[in-house]
């Protein structure tokens, strides 16, 4: 399968406050690449990369600034983001 560049992400799961289970159902609010693109770069605004392992070390590109985190351990990691940030979560 062809890699996949930045502008070829198909799905960014859009979460205010902390990453909680909710953020994975699909009642989530939802954001396209055009609508993170100008919020990129904010100090309100964490970008986390839950891609599977293998689709993470697969690719060649990431969001500048993305945090990486596994996705079948969000209890370890979900408590150490502030509830006073946008985050934004996406995995293609």
């Amino acid at each position: 399968m062809k890699k996949r560049r930045f502008t070829d992400i198909i799905f960014i799961l859009f979460a205010v406050g902390a990453f909680t289970a909710s953020a994975l159902s699909a009642d989530a609010p939802r954001m396209t690449k055009e609508e993170l693109k100008p919020l990129l770069g904010s100090p309100d605004l964490i970008v986390v990369d839950v891609r599977a392992d293998k689709d993470w070390k697969d690719s060649d590109s990431i969001i500048k600034g993305a945090v990486r985190e596994d996705p079948g351990k969000i209890g370890s990691w979900a408590k150490n983001y502030s509830k006073e940030k946008t985050l934004v979560f996406y995995c293609a």
